[in-house]
């Protein structure tokens, strides 16, 4: 089964995490969030959320890597050498590297975004030079998959879960995503 991990570290995006984590487990995935210390990890709008795993070596052992945005959430993880070490052995393994909003700075910080096929946060085309920048919700290219902020998290773990070979379809009646416009 495949096994998926979403990393936090302080100031992340609470929207974005949370929900992608709920999405791939609801789709019958292992999904754990790894953070940089034990305890509690504060993100942007105050909460305090427990990750389930230390960031380590174990995470080269999964087949997705998650980077969610926030703010200073995104920046904190761009800034730190093992997680862009970690993102460049994701893409040198060509598994799956997933980032939204400001998370896909890290990918292009990792620089393994040229040439690729990409969307991230309003105004990011600029910041994600080197892309191929799309305006549309998810944006599949390959092994990398972005979307753009807090209001796109479904549609991007209901991808997640797709390219990981689940169909989504009987979940997202059951969310009632189909009924509140998801496609």
């Amino acid at each position: 089964m495949a096994k998926v991990a979403v990393l936090m570290a302080e100031g992340f995006e609470e929207s974005e995490t949370i929900t992608i984590v709920d999405i791939l487990r609801r789709a019958g995935l292992v999904c754990h969030t790894f953070a940089f210390s034990e305890g509690f990890v504060l993100g942007m709008q105050k909460m305090r959320i427990k990750a389930d795993r230390i960031f380590g070596e174990e995470i080269k052992d999964y087949d997705m890597l998650v980077i969610p945005g926030g703010r200073p959430g995104g920046d904190n993880l761009r800034t730190n050498p093992e997680v862009i070490r970690l993102v460049r052995y994701f893409n040198a393994q060509h598994k799956y590297l997933a980032a939204m909003c400001s998370g896909t700075l890290v990918l292009k910080e990792a620089d393994v975004i040229q040439g690729k096929q990409m969307t991230g946060y309003t105004g990011y085309a600029e910041k994600l030079e080197g892309a191929i920048f799309k305006d549309d919700v998810v944006v599949v290219d390959d092994h990398l998959i972005t979307s753009q902020g807090p209001a796109t998290p479904y549609p991007f773990a209901f991808k997640l879960a797709e390219v990981l070979g689940k169909d989504v379809r009987e979940l997202k009646e059951r969310m009632l995503y189909n009924f509140a416009g998801g496609k």
